[in-house]
């Protein structure tokens, strides 16, 4: 369990409640899943949750929900004010620690590729894959170590060094990251192909999880 969120209980409210609750510094949110009777409402701390945001958006938390006791839980969902992109509400999914979980790992970059000192553009053309695993083994981040990068080169999800009891459940021949050459020598169709490939990849992924989602 990586951290603990703490969170008030709150009844179903106008919109009128909710535009106070938001003006006390509070986000109005609720938590559902297996092994609770029923969803219930709650309100969370603004300045807690955004900086559980900033953290570890993906990480498993526990929260003492009023009635239910303490439970672990990950966002399943988070509603932002289109304009000023506030957060206005959030939803959290009760988990269970035994069961496997599919959820999001953050890439990280470490190391300087020889493309780049040869004045090659390091692309990152994934920032996030999805895993498969135990809420446990879930990581903060999964790095990519660039260092014997060349010009021209490429990794891919099949090259990630991952921790004991994670899995990529994306296409391994998926392109994570490459050194472009310079820019003149490359076209901007051929940067909007990788990009559109990893889209589509991205795509096809959250298709199948909804009708996945238990």
């Amino acid at each position: 369990m990586s951290s603990t969120l703490m969170v008030q209980a709150r009844t179903i409210a106008s919109k009128g409640d909710l535009r106070n609750i938001r003006s006390e510094g509070k986000i109005p949110g609720v938590i559902y899943g297996k092994g609770l009777a029923s969803p219930t409402n709650i309100s969370i701390d603004a300045k807690e949750l955004a900086l559980m945001l900033r953290s570890h958006a993906n990480a498993v938390i526990e929260v003492d929900i009023p009635g239910a006791g303490k439970h672990p839980v990950m966002m399943a969902g988070l509603q932002r004010d289109a304009l000023s992109r506030q957060v206005m509400h959030i939803d959290f999914h009760r988990i269970n620690m035994n069961e496997k979980i599919k959820t999001a790992a953050r890439l990280e970059i470490t190391g300087v590729s020889p493309g780049e000192k040869e004045g090659g553009m390091l692309q990152l053309i994934l920032h996030e894959v999805e895993i498969e695993c135990y809420p446990k083994d879930i990581p903060e981040s999964i790095f990519v170590d660039v260092s014997n990068l060349a010009m021209g080169e490429h990794l891919s999800i099949s090259d990630l060094k991952l921790t004991a009891g994670v899995e990529v459940i994306q296409d391994p021949s998926t392109v994570i990251v490459a050194v472009l050459a310079p820019q003149k020598e490359r076209t901007e169709e051929q940067l909007d192909a990788m990009a559109d490939e990893a889209e589509e990849d991205r795509k096809h992924y959250e298709a199948a999880q909804a009708v996945d989602i238990s």
